[in-house]
């Protein structure tokens, strides 16, 4: 039997990656839960670095970051990202994926630290959508709103990744919003490869199914790249099914607080300890951060970012 050839970052032909490896993303707090929920949940620069390097040393090669004040209230200033920044660069050479998600129309705070911060990545919803959490035994919603992602607000903020040179990370809550990259393709906004992102059970979403990232994988577009990411209850079940399917994993605080034995978090860390051994476990192996930015087609390292610590 041949031996397999050794992954070196590079495809074996241009439309090919090696399957076997998977990049772990940790999404460090949200926006929405804080510490009456989770205590583990961070909120200043600082803390949100320290989970970083947790999440990376425990094998994630990106996080994906919400800013906040230190009162944990949410924040789109550009200076606190360019904070958070700075202190995560300190402590790791992970990749950056900085969120962009507002039900606001007005997005030129998160313009202004695309192009000032220049992340790795940034996230970008892909599609207008009832965003509700419904609680079953009080029998009322926790929150209903709607949150409103136009193609204007799309493309203005495309414009802004495109000038920085930050990969967007197309967050698809339903199928819809995966079908309707094409003419943001067409009109040259986004550029093959892409990096798709499918949340699941989010109430106004595409539910939690092994069927539901079927159906996602085969509306985009031919050799894209995509991770599942698992909101709540049965996250665990639906990284194991993506890393079946062959796709990339996001674990973190943001999306649930609980280890697969039901007991609460402490860190950012813990969850990644889980989910990369997930991924060991079926065969597959994590993705450094060098083979991550290769996989994802990402820019080459900032000089700013040269002298982390490995």
């Amino acid at each position: 039997m041949r031996d397999k050839p050794t992954f070196t970052g590079e495809p074996r032909n241009p439309n090919e990656r090696d399957p076997d490896v998977c990049v772990v993303t940790c999404a460090l707090s949200g926006v929405l839960a804080g510490r009456k929920q989770c205590p583990a949940i961070p909120y200043s620069p600082v803390e949100i670095a320290e989970e970083a390097r947790r999440a990376y040393e425990a094998g994630a090669a990106a996080v994906h970051i919400h800013a906040r004040n230190d009162d944990g209230s949410p924040t789109f200033s550009p200076a606190v990202f360019a904070r958070i920044k700075e202190e995560v660069q300190k402590r790791c050479p992970v990749l950056l994926n900085f969120s962009t998600g507002t039900i606001l129309e007005d997005v030129n705070e998160q313009c202004t630290y695309i192009r000032e911060s220049r992340p790795d990545i940034a996230a970008l919803n892909m599609g207008t959508m009832n965003y509700s959490k419904y609680s079953r035994a009080r029998k009322s919603f926790d929150f209903d709103m709607v949150f409103p992602n136009t193609y204007a607000k799309i493309g203005k903020l495309l414009g802004a990744m495109n000038e920085a040179g930050v990969k967007p990370e197309l967050e698809c809550f339903d199928t819809g919003h995966t079908q309707g990259v094409w003419p943001l393709i067409d009109m040259g906004l986004l550029k093959p490869p892409l990096q798709f992102s499918f949340i699941v059970n989010v109430l106004g979403g595409i539910p939690a199914h092994v069927e539901s990232l079927q159906l996602q994988t085969r509306i985009m577009p031919p050799g894209s790249e995509w991770e599942v990411i698992g909101i709540s209850h049965g996250q665990w079940r639906m990284l194991a099914a993506a890393l079946v399917l062959g796709g990339n994993v996001r674990c973190g605080l943001e999306d649930h607080f609980y280890l697969p034995s039901g007991e609460m978090a402490r860190s950012n860390g813990e969850l990644c300890e889980v989910a990369v051994r997930m991924v060991r476990d079926v065969g597959r192996r994590p993705a450094t951060v060098e083979e991550a930015r290769q996989i994802l087609g990402l820019r080459k390292e900032d000089a700013t970012a040269a002298g982390a610590a490995p």
